[in-house]
């Protein structure tokens, strides 16, 4: 669990020769333009990304978690993550109970 004012933690594990990983920096750049978001990059033969690798278990690459959680891997559901970042933005933002 995040803070209340911090920014959305999206941690993506990538592998080597992965276009996938390519595909998911290139729309995680544009929504850290657009939103505020802190955006980690962690390789998958580091020590960190082996673990979260051994933790989550993704079928493809790469591994992406949103405050830690599992959120997706293989290709990046852009979508999807928008519609969890604006909630997540709701759940924090002014007046959030």
């Amino acid at each position: 669990m995040r803070p209340e004012t911090a920014p959305p933690v999206v941690t993506v594990v990538h592998a080597p020769a992965c276009h996938f990983c390519v595909d998911a920096d290139d729309v995680l750049g544009e929504l850290a333009d657009e939103r505020r978001i802190d955006l980690r990059r962690v390789e998958i033969d580091s020590p960190e990304g082996r673990t979260l690798v051994a933790q989550h278990r993704p079928p493809m690459s790469p591994l992406v978690l949103l405050d830690g959680a599992f959120f997706s891997s293989g290709r990046l559901p852009r979508k999807k993550l928008v519609r969890a970042l604006q909630a997540a933005e709701l759940a924090t933002g002014p007046g959030a109970a």
